[in-house]
């Protein structure tokens, strides 16, 4: 290289990078045909990374603060570069930063309903729906999984990522708990709670830290909601008699502000409703009751057991026939 070409090159003296907007988690450092100045430094702001890579294989990671890189600074650097053996002066790498500030508000659902089998209602299928947070937890591991050489990378990107591995490992939590729909709805703190922890090892696989995770709603399909509403009011409502006569009576003022032929067909639904509800109520209140004959009384069961004599072979006969049993005669 001639001292013409040496000085036109141009040297970086400084490497920083200021987040322009969220959702970036990484970064790539424009360097082009610059080159690295020996002794330029380096700024690492709080919630932030950054890698050293060389020819593919990464290098030094630097934390939060202010580095001025020479041989201490880049260790595994001088070693790729073989700087113990001769130091060269401007250098050429890649540098990587990563954000790994909490990434907050990220939403994850159920797609599809989730099919489980539960204690108390058989085979069902749950829907269910949260927000959880993360971080960038190790930079070398995002780097070599996740993000890679691209120049910027956001986190839409890995979104459906993240939500797929959590809707299977709910999935896989909802099956093996054995807990019944009522109990996991009743407790979606400790249902958020195990789940997170199923989670956490395949975050960390990607480089990622898993730092919250809530379940803000675990639900059924709307028709077997409907199902579970009527069941519930049916055991809530007990006496069965006396609902369908207040079913009845709350049907009476509808009927009424209705007009014409309307009021006329509501009518006869509503007596024919009312007659129903009256069996409804007979045949629940017979059910309950035993039978009991009914006890002889009145004129004509008394006048059933009193007697007269015939006639004609004098024999006692009840006063109510008028042939005697006996011997045929006719009674006056």
């Amino acid at each position: 290289m001639s001292l013409r070409d040496f000085l036109s090159k141009q040297f970086i003296d400084v490497i920083e990078w200021v987040e322009p907007e969220q959702g970036i988690l990484a970064y790539r450092f424009p360097l082009a045909d610059r080159e690295i100045q020996t002794g330029a430094k380096l700024t690492v702001r709080d919630s932030q990374a950054a890698v050293f890579v060389n020819e593919g294989r990464i290098a030094d990671v630097f934390t939060p603060g202010l580095y001025t890189l020479n041989t201490n600074t880049l260790p595994i650097l001088t070693y790729l570069l073989n700087w113990d053996k001769g130091f060269q002066s401007p250098f050429k790498s890649e540098v990587y930063f990563f954000s790994t500030r909490l990434q907050i508000n990220q939403h994850w659902g159920t797609q599809n309903p989730v099919t489980i089998r539960d204690k108390e209602l058989g085979v069902v299928r749950l829907r269910a729906f949260g927000i959880y947070s993360y971080f960038i937890s190790d930079p070398k591991v995002f780097y070599q999984k996740v993000s890679g050489t691209t120049d910027l990378y956001q986190a839409d990107e890995l979104e459906g990522q993240l939500r797929n591995t959590i809707v299977t490992r709910i999935s896989d939590t909802f099956a093996g708990s054995q807990i019944p729909f009522f109990d996991m709805a009743a407790n979606q703190v400790a249902l958020a709670a195990k789940i997170s922890e199923q989670l956490k090892p395949g975050f960390l696989d990607l480089g990622l830290s898993l730092n919250s995770f809530a379940v803000e709603n675990l639900s059924l399909p709307d028709e077997l909601q409907k199902a579970l509403d009527q069941r519930i009011s049916m055991n809530a409502i007990g006496d069965m008699g006396r609902y369908t006569q207040y079913q009845v009576a709350q049907s009476i003022p509808l009927a009424a502000a209705n007009e014409g032929g309307g009021a006329a067909g509501v009518g006869v639904g509503l007596g024919a409703g009312m007659a129903m509800a009256q069996k409804f109520t007979e045949s629940i209140q017979s059910s309950a009751t035993p039978n009991v004959p009914p006890a002889a009384s009145g004129p004509e069961t008394a006048s059933n057991t009193e007697t007269k004599f015939c006639l004609n072979c004098g024999k006692p006969i009840p006063r109510i026939s008028n042939f005697c049993p006996e011997c045929g005669h006719a009674q006056q």
